[in-house]
């Protein structure tokens, strides 16, 4: 990245400090030298008084730089960059995600998979710096991982992509400064990682946490009758159908929907359904609706 003469990039900075740059950009928001708003990042006044400014450039837009000696500073010399963390410390880096998403994520990949004995580690996963560990509390298996891990392509890509079609509520910010880690279209896709194309938001979160609990699932099912009637999506392990009640469903919407819910009752069928309210606890939701049908997840 270009930048002014005496002046380095959150990026450039990271490799002057030897750390991975999604832990210096977290560091920086954690000390309150920057804040993240919508898909950029903001100097705060405690950023401008270290120094920090903002440089434009035709390829990268508006972003933030930092005086070449900020590397001296005490907090910044005293980041430890070989500490190893878990999925649950990655949290800090991706805030939007749940450790479980990100396990699961990890496991899609195949850097780790889930056994009984909780999450173990892959050839691929050991190739990367992972190293099985064990609580000493309650025996259960996980995988710890280097810092490094994060700066990953395929790691940051994945983790990125399920973040960033998780809405904010925050508004974009006119003059923040481009976050080089966001999604480049600036746009919320709805199309769900095993390649699903869903008609909503709720759909593919809903698509998506089904993938990453490795349940074989149809979108847009037909239900068993003579009349074309769809489910948003069918797991043929129980044969339990899901809906999506959208917040802002149409009228004719909410008829389809109690049509669905009638012939469900009638039929006795095992449905599930996930209200828009339910987005971000659809561990709870689907993982206690499932098991309630014989499906561990």
């Amino acid at each position: 990245m270009a930048q002014d003469e005496g002046k380095l990039s959150t990026t450039a900075l990271a490799r002057k400090l030897d750390i991975p740059t999604q832990q210096l950009f977290a560091t920086l928001r954690d000390y309150g030298w920057i804040r993240r708003s919508g898909d950029s990042w903001v100097l705060l006044p405690k950023g401008e008084f270290e120094g920090g400014a903002y440089q434009t450039s035709k390829r990268f837009g508006r972003y933030i730089v930092w005086p070449q000696a900020l590397d001296k500073h005490p907090l910044l010399a005293a980041i430890e960059s070989n500490q190893r963390i878990t999925a649950a410390s990655m949290r800090r880096y991706y805030p939007r995600l749940h450790a479980r998403q990100i396990n699961r994520a990890l496991a899609e990949i195949g850097l780790q998979h889930h056994s009984i004995l909780g999450w173990e580690l892959t050839e691929l996963g050991r190739s990367m710096g992972g190293q099985q560990e064990e609580s000493e509390s309650s025996g259960a298996f996980y995988v710890t991982w280097p810092h490094e891990v994060i700066d990953n392509p395929v790691v940051h890509r994945e983790l990125t992509r399920q973040s960033d079609q998780i809405p904010t509520p925050e508004p974009a910010d006119a003059n923040a400064e481009p976050d080089l880690f966001a999604n480049s279209e600036g746009k919320l896709s709805c199309d769900g990682i095993d390649g699903h194309v869903l008609g909503t938001p709720l759909q593919m979160r809903v698509c998506n946490w089904l993938y990453l609990a490795q349940l074989a699932h149809a979108c847009h099912r037909c239900l068993p009758i003579e009349e074309l009637v769809y489910a948003d999506f069918y797991i043929p392990a129980g044969n339990v159908y899901i809906d999506c009640w959208e917040e802002n469903a149409s009228a004719d919407e909410l008829r389809d929907g109690l049509n669905k819910r009638g012939i469900y009752r009638q039929l006795n069928l095992h449905s599930l359904e996930v209200n828009a309210a339910d987005a971000d606890n659809l561990d709870e939701v689907l993982g206690r609706g499932l098991l309630a049908f014989g499906i561990r997840c």
